[in-house]
């Protein structure tokens, strides 16, 4: 994904938990971690977003955005509760310009 630093837009990751073959609702919303460096994230990396199924999003940019992003290549994480597990993906990788 590449996105103007300036922009405002919600960045969408799709997740689709299931349970015995079922789909299942994830209450608790997911966290996302922009990171420029190849390491996991810690704690303090991580941010709040929320579902609209079957994303998890969240809001970046400088007009009321969770975060704002300077220039470059951001590596995409998210983790999310699903019934007693936690699941950690990196997702891939956001340019911004």
């Amino acid at each position: 994904m590449d996105l103007a630093a300036i922009s405002t837009e919600f960045v969408k990751v799709t997740v689709v938990a299931k349970a015995g073959g079922q789909q299942i609702q994830l209450a608790v919303p997911p966290q996302f971690a922009f990171l420029l460096t190849d390491t996991s994230p810690v704690e303090d990396d991580w941010l709040v977003g929320e579902w609209l199924a079957p994303h998890g999003r969240i809001l970046i940019g400088p007009n009321g955005g969770v975060t704002t992003l300077e220039a470059g290549e951001y590596r995409l994480w998210i983790k999310f509760a699903g019934g007693s597990e936690t699941p950690v993906y990196r997702t891939g990788t956001i340019t911004v310009y």
